[in-house]
């Protein structure tokens, strides 16, 4: 695969190369002019003047005029359709308009549009959501919840979509979601989701929502495909904007985002640098049973978490333009996170009777160093019909993370301490990316579509852990819990589809093929695997406009879910010694057939999405907790004869059964008047798992456990946005979960609300935002777990009430109404069943 990265460049510069016309390349020209209200005659700032291409009219550029309503544009000489528009007022067109040599329009005079004033003030802000059939589309420049946030701050404020108190992302309460930045794999989400709590809310343009994605996307994610799409501005000239944000507990942040456009080329950037202190806490209430059942012991382990980290993010890029119809894109992404984790932790121990016996304390510090870089190239060439292109992406990334963990335990009363242990786990990962994809519109008025294309990815993950004790500053290292792993995942995919629109019926119809090839490699104790299979992956999409404010779809796809990184790492978590996590290195993928029945309907002020969904999944993995057989021995300093034992717990995941989950969706939008939103999702599902567990304990006796479990479940979200007095906007965002059950756990209910208040100043140029995550200090997960020997009741809360103040200030970008910037327009009247799948 070393080899691929300079034949790709040798490729894109040959394609270049070939599209560069012969000879001199003629000179650009300027566009100048004015534009003034027609009624007070005074200089219309921030108009824009837009210039269609005629030979390629998805080539589209322009400009903003300045203070005194001036605009001056470059472009190549050719010929155009161009209009000047500015919210609230006529738009002024000049079609079919041949500019050879720079030319002045002069004054233009722009006059209010009276009657559609009223319509345009209510419908140019930008909608937070967008609901399509194929997709809801989040918007997440206009919600105020999220400034000086993360992306996982965003996720979670996603219809369908939940975070949880471990920063584990769920599409319709379903871990298994594929998660894409414009598109692609990206080095941005790094080894662990973690990594994207290091990229900033300010960064993120809009998400994506794709429950049942087409042949065209990996089938990997058996819930769907979350694609982030990040911010890169279209306006002509330099712009852009810088935001600062502060926050308690103690955090802080910048961000710039620049945009330089021309006629030829447009070069972007958008760098960050976050700093958060992320306090936690967790409880694990512990109850031991004998063999006949009665009660042996109780522990109660109380956990505080103080996690700093601090992150730098920049991402760099260059599009040339080749000619009309082609281009080229350079773009470079850099990464690089650092953090200390300190863990303590109070174990109370206690008799059957609750007499307390023992108490110690363990404390864990834990160094945490990230890197990633990222390179990217793209080719695309638009033909002569509207929609027929043609691209061309590489993409490397390489990334690294090292931890480093010393923990230390005491025994209180005793003078001696136990030994210091110490866990290193170093992991490296490196990842190329080939994608080519055709389309090729066709038919009458081309309202037929044909898709091919090939992507293969070719990622290599090492980790290598070592444990052990610490003694005088020297490691011994601990055989039975240190090893070396090396996981191969080598995976070529092709697809083709092909979609029509008869009257108002639509049809697209897609056949997938991935060929993977996984390797796992133990090394120190030379454990060998290799898996691999051919799959297919078929998709049929179906759909029917009753209206263009009324559309009915039914869909079917097959998918799958590969187990990586935590899941299949064998080496156990030492952050407490009787609670442990490890992965399952011999994990299968998951198979899933999903079917989904939507139907969309706009009125004026409101709109309705709902759908129905049903899943088939084989060999699921979900994580399980087994008593391991060993024992942490504790001496008692009042009765040294009689030491305290507690059992030790681990947990991980296995191939466990067949799911079927079934549920039904509501997302609804109500505008009831201007400036305000209205906006509520509810998710409820029945999961329903079959299948038993068999394995020998540590007495070498037969286990059969049985984990069947017949779960309903339910998520909503409410979201209220609307004006106070002294033009303040005020949101509120409330997420409920209901009760819920897992193969061997139930959880509670969670409760959540956000709030958030946002200003305009400085002649609205700049925006304060104050927002309040977790007003109540709710956000906990809370649940009971019962093995043989032993119950667990857990609470665990991430991170407490985050108080931020953000304040962000915009260059050369027209604020047409709040929330909406130039060249962001509404998307809500798009065409909803394009071929997007």
């Amino acid at each position: 695969m070393k080899k691929l990265f300079p034949l790709f460049l040798s490729l894109t510069t040959f394609i270049a190369t070939a599209q560069r016309p012969q000879g001199q390349s003629p000179e650009p020209i300027n566009i100048t002019g004015i534009v003034l209200d027609q009624d007070t005659g005074e200089p219309l700032e921030y108009a824009t003047l837009i210039l269609q291409s005629l030979r390629n009219p998805d080539k589209v550029t322009g400009g903003i005029t300045d203070t005194s309503g001036k605009f001056d544009v470059e472009v190549m000489p050719g010929k155009y359709n161009a209009r000047i528009e500015y919210i609230s007022y006529k738009t002024y067109t000049l079609d079919a308009q041949t500019f050879r040599t720079s030319t002045d329009l002069g004054t233009i005079k722009l006059a209010l549009d009276v009657e559609q004033l009223q319509e345009v003030e209510v419908t140019a802000e930008r909608t937070t959501v967008e609901l399509r059939l194929d997709k809801k589309i989040y918007n997440v420049g206009s919600d105020l919840t999220v400034k000086g946030g993360s992306v996982t701050d965003v996720l979670d404020n996603v219809p369908s979509v939940t975070v949880d108190v471990e920063g584990n992302i769920s599409l319709r309460g379903n871990e298994s979601v594929r998660i894409l930045i414009n598109g692609k794999p990206s080095a941005l989400s790094g080894l662990s989701t973690d990594a994207l709590q290091q990229l900033p809310a300010e960064a993120i343009e809009k998400v994506e929502v794709i429950t049942n994605p087409s042949a065209r996307y990996d089938a990997e994610g058996t819930a769907g495909i979350l694609n982030i799409i990040l911010k890169q501005s279209k306006t002509a000239g330099i712009n852009g904007s810088v935001s600062l944000n502060v926050g308690n507990p103690e955090s802080y942040g910048a961000n710039v985002s620049l945009n330089l456009r021309r006629d030829k080329f447009n070069i972007f950037t958008n760098t960050s640098y976050r700093y958060r202190n992320s306090p936690g806490n967790a409880l694990f209430e512990q109850e031991n049973f004998n063999a006949d059942g009665s009660t042996a012991s109780f522990q109660d382990e109380i956990r505080d978490y103080q996690r700093q980290s601090d992150g730098f993010n920049t991402n760099i890029g260059f599009e040339y333009f080749i000619d009309e119809s082609s281009s080229i894109t350079n773009s470079l992404v850099y990464r690089t996170s650092g953090g200390d984790d300190n863990t303590n932790i109070d174990f109370f121990n206690f008799d059957a009777l609750m007499n307390p016996t023992i108490l110690r304390n363990r404390f864990s510090t834990e160094s945490d160093d990230d890197e990633d870089v990222q390179y990217s190239v793209n080719y695309k060439k638009n033909f002569d019909k509207d929609g027929h292109e043609l691209t061309i992406d590489y993409q490397y990334s390489s990334g690294s993370e090292l931890e480093n963990s010393i923990i230390e335990e005491t025994v209180v009363g005793e003078n001696d301490e136990l030994p210091t242990e110490q866990t290193i786990n170093d992991e490296s990962q490196v990842r190329q990316l080939v994608q080519m994809d055709y389309v090729l519109p066709f038919g009458k008025d081309s309202k037929s579509q044909f898709e091919i294309g090939y992507r293969g990815t070719f990622n290599n993950f090492n980790t290598d852990f070592n444990y052990g004790i610490l003694s005088n500053g020297v490691l011994a290292s601990d055989p039975d819990f240190s090893n070396e792993l090396n996981y191969k995942e080598y995976v070529n995919s092709a697809y083709t589809q092909l979609g029509t629109k008869a009257g108002k019926f639509n049809i697209l119809g897609g056949l997938r093929m991935e060929a993977s090839d996984i390797g796992v490699e133990l090394v120190n104790t030379n454990e060998v695997s290799n898996k691999t299979y051919v799959n297919w992956f078929p998709s049929l999409f179906l759909g029917y406009e009753f209206s263009e404010k009324e559309q009915l779809t039914i869909s079917y796809s097959r998918r799958l879910r590969r187990p990586r990184s935590r899941f299949i790492n064998p080496f156990p978590s030492r952050s407490s010694n009787t609670n442990l996590f490890q992965g399952n290195p011999d994990l299968d993928p998951t198979y899933t057939n999903a079917f989904d029945l939507g139907y969309l309907r706009r009125w004026d002020k409101f709109t309705f999405n709902t759908s129905a969904y049903y899943n088939h999944s084989t060999g699921v993995f979900q994580f399980i907790t087994q008593e391991t057989g060993d024992f942490v021995e504790i001496e008692n300093p009042d009765d040294p004869a009689n030491p305290v034992i507690v059992p030790v717990q681990v947990r991980t995941p296995i191939n466990l059964a067949d799911e079927s989950r079934y549920g039904m969706e509501f997302t609804t939008s109500f505008v009831p008047k201007r400036n305000w939103r209205l906006s509520w999702n509810l998710n409820l599902f029945q999961q329903k798992l079959t299948g038993d567990y068999e394995y020998t304990n540590y007495q070498d006796e037969l286990i059969v456990q049985n984990f069947d479990v017949d779960n309903f479940a339910y998520f909503t979200r409410f979201s209220a946005k609307l004006p106070l007095p002294g033009a303040i906007d005020f949101q509120s965002n409330l997420f409920y979960m209901g009760p819920s059950e897992s193969a061997q756990s139930k959880y509670k209910s969670m409760l959540s609300t956000n709030l958030a208040f946002s200003k305009d100043v400085v002649k609205d140029k700049a925006t304060v935002s104050l927002n309040v995550s977790d007003v109540f200090n709710t956000r906990k997960r809370r649940g009971e777990t019962r093995t043989d020997n032993v119950f667990t009741y857990s609470e665990f809360q991430r991170r407490e009430r985050q108080v931020t103040l953000s304040f962000l200030y915009r260059f050369n970008q027209p604020q047409n109404q709040k929330g909406e910037r130039n060249g962001q327009r509404n998307g809500g009247g798009d065409d909803d069943m394009d071929f997007e799948g």
